[in-house]
């Protein structure tokens, strides 16, 4: 069996979640630094693409990105590049859907750390950039590991916003869930089995992994 779907979801999320990692990250740092009610504001944009539908995420990419939409067609014009229905077209798809995880995920764990903390890294004349790094992602690590591998887990088995801007093409996009429906519809039910198989082994790894990041530390 061709493994190529397998191969395109880890290749889409890879790339997606690195790119949705750092946004939320920045996102997530910003929004910690604003005034309570620009905070509801902006979890509030930044958090919609959790709710929506994620065909509404693919249609949206169609409208802004398809060869007959503003920027798709500038695109083409002057790189010759068209976004959809290639592989790539999934990676900006995956990568909306992906942010609000890791953004909530951040956001949680900066609004839970002593702010006292940051407060006397401030007193001791330390940057903002140093008590970003140095200070608060050390000490929030396991929540922001866990948000961005419940964000990659969510991109392999994202369906909905991919299959409008990819569809499945047998070596080019297909994904594991789209190969799920694809072989679903053609009747061949042993195909599909199997990409299904894949699907919850791999879901299961990565909830395992989510749950030992999760697990109480005990301190000595």
């Amino acid at each position: 069996m061709d493994l190529f779907p397998l191969y395109n979801s880890l290749r889409i999320s890879t790339i997606a979640v690195s790119a949705a990692f750092a946004a939320g990250l920045l996102a997530a740092f910003a929004a910690a630094r604003l005034p309570r009610v620009l905070q509801g504001v902006c979890d509030t944009v930044l958090m919609i693409p959790l709710v929506l539908p994620p065909t509404v995420v693919g249609y949206f990419i169609l409208v802004w990105l398809s060869p007959r939409s503003a920027v798709g067609a500038k695109l083409y014009d002057w790189f010759s590049l068209t976004i959809t229905m290639r592989w790539y077209a999934s990676v900006v798809a995956v990568a909306i859907i992906a942010f609000p995880f890791i953004y909530r995920t951040v956001r949680g764990a900066f609004d839970g750390f002593d702010r006292n903390l940051l407060d006397a890294g401030r007193t001791l004349g330390l940057s903002e950039w140093y008590i970003f790094f140095r200070i608060l992602l050390p000490n929030c690590k396991h929540a922001i590991l866990a948000g961005t591998v419940l964000a990659f887990a969510r991109g392999i088995g994202e369906y909905g916003a991919t299959s409008m801007v990819s569809g499945y093409i047998a070596g080019k996009t297909a994904t594991v869930s789209t190969s799920v429906a694809y072989y679903w519809q053609i009747n061949n039910e042993g195909a599909a089995m199997y990409w299904v198989v894949i699907n919850l082994a791999v879901s299961s790894v990565f909830m395992m992994i989510i749950n030992a990041f999760n697990k109480p530390r005990v301190r000595g």
